[in-house]
Parts: structure tokens; C-alpha cells; sequence
């Protein structure tokens, strides 16, 4: 009989490739999510309960698109689709006569303070301040007040996933144009994850019961803003990119609604826990990570 998980939020980048790839490690997939063709609709308790009991894991990707300006609006977007639907699952969860083993809910690494002085670990990081600290540490509260008894609850603090789309399209599209040299000063970290290497630390937290509390899900191996535009333009084969300084992406990120956190933070994210866990990454240079990428794109671009 196949294992079973429920994946929330199964419908955005990491989601639809988690499920394929369950699929193809012949997994049993249920689904929580806002789209008709979910099993489960996120107004619907019962549904939700349905879809839990019985499952050996759950994954929740819940979460909108940071990828804006933080205006009143988006910002209560942003933290209600990422508490709200933590504390569903939660409801569902303790009404479940079988609850799944492990329940992953998905964090962030920008939990973590500006950091270009040393990595941040589970144990010895330091938190940050600002909105997108305050919406981490309220989604990472929530987990913990969720009452599942038997079930292992692990907030995952992820960084920028790397793959076919997320933050590669504009990372691209900038090199295309000839805008992928460094931004700002260039030297705040990106610390970064493949989505396969994403969706192989869910499989081995779920089934290594020794990792609790949060763990952090990035490559061992960050680089610089500098190296990272470089590695950018040498898969796409450009040869060139204009710096941009910080004041022009201030102005810049007005225009096209986003926000310059997203790529002015230095995210110095240390996957301590997995580490002493044993785990060893497929892909832990960002070289061998935007070639696959590539590769990828060009395979899928002939089929």
C-alpha cells in the first residue's frame, strides 16, 4: 500500500514540483489548497481533517508571494497565508483519528539578521528584526501551538529555492537585458537551496525522528551577490551585466512593486542540523545548480 502525503499549497512553484516528485518516489498525494482541483479547499475544516487522517506526512508550502511592495494590504496577505493556514492544518490535525507522523511547515531563513559577519545556524543565529521577521516568527508560533499529539512538528527555515522559475525568472531576465551585474555592494550573502535538494531534506527530516525543533534548509555553500549575478550570467552564456547601486533599486523596485529586501538582505542561512544529520547535498555548488537549471530549461524547451 503506497505511503500517503498531504502537500498544502501544492499549486505554486515548489508545490507542483514536491508533487511529481512523491509521485514519482511512489507516494500517495492529497492536496490542501485554495483551487478546485485540490482535495481539500482551505474553508472547508472537514475536508481538511479528511485529508490528513491516515497520511504519514504532511507538508505545508502554504504561502503568498513575498515578490511585492509591503503595503497594508500585502502585508496582511502575507502573514494571514501563512498563520491562517498553519492554524487550519492545526484544527484539522487534532481532529484526526490518525494523524501523520511528521508535520513540516515551511519557514524562512530570513528569520535570521543581516548577516556578512558569520553564518546563522539553528542553534547559534540570531534573529532579525523588521516585517518579514515579525511574519516568521508569528508562522513559526503557530506550529508550535498547534496540538497534534504524535505528531512530529518541524518548521523548515528554507532559503531562496533555486529551480525552473521562482526567483530565477527576474535573476534571468535581468542577465538577458544586460542588468545582471552586482546589486548594491555585492557582498550580502545569498544563501540558496536546488528544489531537489528541498524536497530530498523533507524525505530525510521525515525520517530521521532526531531532527526537531526548526532546521534550516540551505546549501552549506552560499555565495556573494557578485559571485551570484556572475554564476547567472555564465549559464545563460552572457558575457556582461551592469552593476546596479542600491539608491536605483530602491527607485526601481517602486516601479515594479516589489522590495529591495528580496535581493539587498544578506541571507547567511548554516544548515547545522542537517548537516550532523548525515545529510549530503546533490547539488551544493550554485555552478552545478544554475547548469542543471539551464539544462533543464533547454531539455524542456525541445520537448
Amino acid at each position: 500500500m503506497p505511503r500517503t502525503v498531504v502537500i498544502a499549497g501544492a499549486s505554486g512553484f515548489i508545490g507542483s514540483y514536491f508533487t511529481q516528485r512523491f509521485i514519482d518516489e511512489g507516494w500517495q498525494v492529497r492536496t490542501v489548497g485554495r483551487d478546485t482541483s485540490a482535495d481539500a479547499q482551505w474553508h472547508d475544516d472537514g475536508a481538511i481533517t479528511k485529508a490528513l487522517d491516515g497520511a504519514e506526512l504532511l507538508v505545508n508550502l502554504a504561502g503568498r508571494s513575498v515578490n511585492c511592495r509591503y503595503d497594508e494590504r500585502h502585508r496582511r496577505e502575507i502573514l494571514d497565508s501563512r498563520v491562517l493556514t498553519t492554524r487550519a492544518l492545526g484544527r484539522a490535525a487534532a481532529r484526526c483519528a490518525e494523524r501523520p507522523r511528521t508535520w513540516i511547515n515551511s519557514s524562512t531563513g530570513t528569520i535570521y539578521r543581516h548577516a556578512e559577519d558569520g553564518p546563522q545556524s539553528e542553534v547559534t543565529g540570531e534573529p532579525g528584526s523588521g516585517f518579514s521577521v515579525d511574519v516568521a516568527r508569528a508562522w513559526e508560533d503557530e506550529l508550535a501551538a498547534a496540538v497534534a499529539p504524535g505528531t512530529r512538528k518541524v518548521a523548515l527555515r528554507i532559503a531562496i529555492v533555486l529551480g525552473a522559475g521562482g526567483v530565477m525568472s527576474p535573476l534571468r531576465n535581468l542577465a538577458r537585458l544586460g542588468l545582471g551585474g552586482h546589486m548594491g555592494h555585492g557582498t550580502q550573502k545569498f544563501s540558496w537551496i536546488h528544489v531537489e535538494d528541498l524536497f530530498r531534506t523533507v524525505l530525510f527530516v521525515h525520517t530521521h525522528a532526531e531532527l526537531t525543533g526548526p532546521v534550516n534548509a540551505a546549501t552549506p555553500y552560499p555565495v556573494d551577490n557578485r559571485e551570484l549575478m556572475s554564476l547567472v550570467r555564465q549559464s545563460m552564456g552572457v558575457p556582461f551585466g551592469i552593476p546596479t547601486p542600491a539608491w536605483l533599486l530602491e527607485a526601481g523596485a517602486i516601479l515594479i512593486r516589489t522590495q529591495t529586501e528580496l535581493v539587498l538582505k544578506s541571507r547567511w542561512v548554516e544548515p547545522r542540523k542537517l548537516l550532523d544529520a548525515g545529510f549530503a547535498f546533490e547539488y551544493p555548488s550554485l555552478a552545478g545548480a544554475l547548469n542543471e537549471i539551464a539544462e533543464g530549461k533547454a531539455k524542456r524547451s525541445l520537448t
